[in-house]
């Protein structure tokens, strides 16, 4: 037997390359190639003031976006993320902890954002709680789409960490002239608005869609015109039981929009209210 061992390779074994990234065929429309998504997320401005953590999610966000040109479900993933720096900015300029739909509606009622801003807001709200629910797919977003979110996030951080001097009025300083305006100038938005095409005759968890629109938009009408009774207050809350049921199953965007609309009616509406013990 020979004793001779073989000789030793000592030189490194060749590195193995790693896979030149494909673009996702669903978003070359969108750019021409990867250098193209900058000019898209270009807007997307980290806002000044920002601590580190809502500094990296909203850079986190807008990267997710440039990489959607590889993985088209990055642009939905990146408005989600966004919205831990909105929440998080929106918790701490309140002092309040609670759910972001409620810091969003606090923070329009306070004036520290423009109804239509918080709107727009609630919009991304809608598509992270119809995920979260199973409603719709990490694809719900294009990139483009997705950018206008973001927009409206990066926006409202900025707007948010603005000294309180120049931000608006505090929430505790909101009189009850201001909150009957605002609510008056939701329901006039929402009269104008159309009923979803599609979902007329269409009922959610038992929840009838049409029915719960009339009934909203009659009581904020009677609150309007001079406040609700017992029974009008308790049918109040009853429909934001049943909106609050339906919302996270629509799965249509205009949809979606106007019953978000409809609550934030309902519940300034029934701020007013504390419903009796049952």
């Amino acid at each position: 037997m020979d004793d001779r061992m073989a000789p030793v390779d000592t030189l490194p074994a060749s590195p193995r390359p790693f896979p030149v990234p494909i673009p996702d065929p669903r978003s070359r429309t969108i750019a021409p190639d990867y250098a193209g998504m900058e000019a898209l997320v270009r807007a997307l401005v980290l806002p000044a003031r920002a601590s580190m953590q809502v500094m990296s999610a909203l850079e986190t966000s807008r990267e997710l976006v440039r990489h959607s040109y590889h993985r088209y479900e990055f642009a939905t993933v990146a408005v989600t993320h966004s919205l831990y720096a909105l929440e998080h900015v929106l918790a701490e300029r309140l002092d309040v902890a609670e759910p972001l739909e409620g810091l969003i509606e606090r923070a329009a009622d306070a004036g520290l954002l423009a109804v239509e801003l918080a709107a727009e807001l609630d919009r991304g709200r809608v598509v992270r709680d119809r995920l979260a629910h199973g409603a719709a797919s990490s694809a719900a977003l294009n990139p483009v789409r997705a950018v206008k979110m973001l927009e409206n996030v990066f926006a409202a951080v900025a707007l948010l960490l603005r000294p309180a001097s120049t931000a608006g009025p505090a929430a505790a300083g909101t009189t009850a002239t201001q909150a009957d305006e605002l609510l008056a100038r939701l329901r006039e938005d929402h009269c104008r608005a159309p009923f979803p095409v599609g979902f007329v005759g269409v009922d959610l968890a038992s929840v009838e869609l049409v029915l719960l629109d009339a009934d909203v938009a009659v009581l904020v009408r009677q609150e309007l015109a001079g406040g609700l009774d017992d029974d009008g207050i308790a049918l109040l809350w009853s429909c934001i039981a049943g909106l609050d049921k339906i919302m996270p199953l629509i799965n249509e965007e205009y949809c979606a929009s106007y019953f978000a609309r409809l609550r934030r009616m309902a519940g300034l509406a029934a701020s007013r209210h504390i419903p009796a013990a049952t």
